[in-house]
């Protein structure tokens, strides 16, 4: 049986990958800050990504390392160091230090364009760690994640159902179910040869228009919707303002209405996953709908 070594576990991504990984027969151990139900196949391993003693217990007697934890939002440029850079070190050198040879990082399509966001500076940083070790890796570029359990994109289903979408000044995006992702991290575990950098999507085409895209929400929560471009300044009055209002939990921040406005977040189709490594199996329409239905069943929408 292999053991996987995961962080972010308790997160939307690790909670989807943990599941999967169980039910594909794999062990796992996972690090989290705080007690955890008890689950078979599951050793929580207490800790942090800036408690090295926790990284040395979680990837010990590991076969594979997957780094999903990460900062999405903080309050400054620091913040984003801390978590997606100084984590990122941590956890390779824990694995390198315990013999774990194969590590499946995962990154951001932000990446790509490391001056538009700190954010995105973040990850390319850590992605810059992960090509330099001497481990045996492959960094995954996910774009938008969408699924059962997601918060993010909670306030456009909820902006939908009022027939609504409030959309950046143009652009095209590519998007992904997250139990694909989930798929995808797993296979990699087991692939030998030589590192790379993947972009997986959905297998739309040169992806979606944000037009597009906020009107297949609307259909998935039974909607017709009045999409409307927003110039980036009023996007990034927007993120002052959610920032005022919510604090921490702001889900707009300047930061990330910066890599909002950029037009072009479709995956490289020269990037995606081999066919006979992995392939899409859920429709984006499909997976929509189901998004919708749990966060109808949540009391969410």
């Amino acid at each position: 049986m292999t053991t996987l070594a995961i962080t972010g576990g308790t997160g939307f991504v690790g909670g989807h990958l943990i599941d999967i990984a169980l039910a594909k027969g794999h062990g796992v151990r996972a690090l989290t800050r705080r007690d955890q139900p008890p689950r078979e196949g599951v050793a929580w391993v207490h800790g942090a990504l800036d408690q090295p003693r926790s990284l040395a217990d979680l990837v010990a007697s590991a076969d594979a390392v997957i780094h999903v934890a990460g900062v999405v939002n903080a309050s400054d440029r620091a913040g984003f160091a801390r978590g997606n850079i100084e984590g990122t070190r941590a956890i390779l050198t824990a694995a390198q230090d315990q013999g774990v040879s194969r590590f499946v990082h995962v990154s951001s399509l932000a990446a790509r364009e490391p001056a538009l966001s700190d954010y995105g500076w973040s990850k390319a940083e850590a992605e810059a760690l992960v090509r330099a070790s001497p481990l045996e890796w492959t960094i995954v570029r996910p774009p938008a994640i969408y699924g059962p359990g997601d918060s993010e994109m909670l306030d456009l289903f909820r902006l939908a159902k009022r027939h609504l979408a409030l959309l950046p000044p143009g652009g095209r995006l590519s998007v992904l179910h997250v139990r694909d992702l989930s798929r995808l991290l797993l296979a990699l575990t087991r692939q030998k040869g030589p590192r790379d950098t993947l972009d997986p999507d959905d297998g739309v085409p040169n992806g979606w228009s944000h037009r597009g895209f906020a009107h297949a929400i609307g259909t998935a929560v039974g909607r017709s919707v009045l999409a409307l471009s927003c110039p980036r300044w009023t996007l990034m009055a927007g993120a002052r303002i959610d920032r005022l209002v919510r604090g921490s939990h702001a889900k707009l921040t300047p930061d990330r209405a910066a890599y909002f406005c950029h037009d072009d977040w479709v995956a490289n189709p020269a990037n995606r996953p081999a066919p006979d490594l992995w392939k899409p199996d859920i429709a984006t329409a499909q997976g929509l709908a189901e998004t919708a239905q749990w966060y109808r069943a949540q009391g969410l929408l």
